[in-house]
């Protein structure tokens, strides 16, 4: 099992609609509206980090109002 948290900024305005896109999205776990450097941080859960890193870019990034993401990698030791 992979984790993997994504830190999203948004145009001025499009916090809540980016959203309503992304908190019933595959894999999304939890999504959370924040105040501060980022906009929006997403919780995803997948079988690889490898499936993760696909629902990012093909599906996370083309969310209209998205400016920028930075997905961290849950570590496993």
């Amino acid at each position: 099992m992979a984790v993997g948290y994504v830190l999203i900024n948004v145009a001025p305005g499009k916090e809540h609609e980016v959203y309503l896109a992304v908190k019933d999205m595959a894999f999304v776990e939890d999504a959370t509206l924040l105040f501060g450097d980022h906009d929006l941080i997403v919780k995803l859960v997948a079988d690889s980090l490898t499936v993760i890193a696909h629902c990012v870019v093909e599906s996370i990034r083309q969310i209209p109002g998205i400016v920028d993401t930075k997905t961290l990698a849950g570590a496993e030791l």
